[in-house]
């Protein structure tokens, strides 16, 4: 399979494509333990006895990214110095894979809680240090196409082919006494390994070229005063500062639509099977658009891309919003629910890898490539903080209304000050791209 990449990713350097696979790799956790297969799970095992399944998944999200974010900017930080950024990549993935085999074998919701909290972390923080690799691997110029071309295989490949697996598993595993809970935990393992075995382009191949030298004396006040020196050029450079706000804002949006939309379903008691069909659209839909908005972003600032894939999100959560609603005031049935949902699936798939991939390249393009994990590591608190708001507002607008329809609404509001602080920063981030 390697060889057949390497055929498909004809045009990009030795080093993108071996970024680009890593994107291949960690895309499995994506879609199986985030948006589809574990969370059904999870909320119908943990639900009953007064126990909200939907709440304590969005509490386990917005709990590790939590404690991801407080540690972010010293690890980003400490990863600009020569030969700690592939060391620490190499041990966050491979305790994330380790935490996979853990959850695999748990039986209590509460220990499946805690496994899955530990492997997000893991996960979560290999991918910070892998964005942080995007100004080493290529140029300013290709930084979007390279960017979202490593979001569009992602979903063509990690997203899908291990997907397709677990999906067959869980519809007919039964033929070969493999009963639903067997084949979840299977699927848990599958993630384990493509995650490894697809990780290694991005060891063997991903260097280190801007890195600073390591402090002999006073390791820690020196990393400490590196993450602080940060922050303040972040505070002072105006287009940085709006993009990175606006982000937070957006970017928790994204989040929360991926983390909950299957628990959201499944609090309206969608049938599992056809949820998992419409995410299955989505990652089909997601590569071609991913592959797109890297190929608009030469035509046309990169930042009307993103301002335009946000207003279909707020549009996507009006939806949601309709479907929710319309099945506790019984407007309509499961049947036509489920229609809405397929519909919303695919309007994700065609903005979801485009804004992630631009936000990512937008964010490269404006930071200094020497100092790429200090100013990552603060994209990284802003992008596990701001994942921590939706989740917890979702949580707490269920347990306030008793309504997940109202749950998915509030995060419209969260879209609409993204996108409002991202117009008012325009004129600053524009010619910085242009540039």
């Amino acid at each position: 399979m390697y060889r057949m990449m390497n055929r498909m990713l004809r045009g990009y350097t030795k080093e993108e494509q071996g970024w680009i696979m890593y994107d291949w790799a960690y895309s499995a956790f994506a879609t199986i333990m985030l948006a589809a297969i574990f969370p059904i799970f999870f909320v119908e095992f943990a639900g009953g006895d007064g126990t909200s399944g939907s709440m304590w998944w969005a509490i386990g999200n917005g709990g590790s990214r939590l404690l991801l974010a407080i540690a972010a900017p010293l690890i980003g930080a400490m990863i600009d110095y020569k030969g700690y950024k592939k060391r620490l990549f190499v041990l966050f993935l491979t305790f994330g894979i380790l935490a996979h085999f853990f959850l695999a074998a748990q039986s209590s919701w509460q220990f499946l809680l805690v496994g899955y909290i530990i492997a997000n972390i893991f996960w979560s923080a290999s991918i910070f240090i892998y964005d942080s690799y995007l100004p080493d691997i290529t140029t300013p110029d290709r930084m979007d196409e390279v960017s979202a071309a490593a979001y569009g295989w992602g979903y063509i490949g990690g997203s899908t082919i291990p997907f397709v697996f677990s999906i067959l598993l869980i519809f007919y595993g039964e033929n070969f006494g493999i009963d639903e809970t067997l084949a979840v935990r299977i699927s848990i393992v599958i993630t384990a390994v493509w995650w490894g075995v697809f990780s290694i382009p991005m060891i063997r191949d991903v260097h280190h070229k801007y890195g600073t030298e390591a402090p002999q004396r006073d390791f820690v006040k020196e990393t400490v005063g590196n993450a602080i020196r940060a922050a303040k050029k972040i505070v002072k450079n105006k287009a940085l500062l709006f993009f990175i706000l606006a982000y937070f804002f957006y970017i928790d949006g994204v989040g929360t639509v991926i983390t909950m939309a299957t628990a959201y379903g499944a609090e309206l008691n969608l049938p599992a099977t056809g949820m998992i069909a419409a995410l299955f659209m989505t990652q089909i839909v997601a590569f071609p658009c991913s592959i797109l908005f890297g190929k608009w972003s030469k035509k046309t600032n990169p930042l009307n891309l993103v301002l335009g894939a946000i207003v279909v999100y707020c549009f996507i959560c009006v939806i949601g919003f309709f479907m929710g609603f319309g099945l506790e005031m019984f407007w309509f049935g499961t049947d036509e629910a489920l229609i809405l949902f397929f519909v919303l699936a695919i309007l994700v798939g065609t903005v979801q890898g485009g804004i992630q991939a631009l936000s990512r390249s937008i964010y490269g393009r404006l930071i200094p490539p020497e100092q790429s994990g200090e100013y990552f590591g603060f994209f990284e608190v802003f992008s596990r903080f701001a994942a921590i708001l939706g989740p917890f507002l979702y949580a707490l607008v269920l347990s306030t209304t008793g309504r997940a329809s109202f749950s998915i609404l509030s995060t419209v509001i969260i879209f609409f000050i993204g996108l409002t602080i991202l117009l008012i920063g325009r004129k600053h981030i524009a010619p910085e791209l242009r540039g």
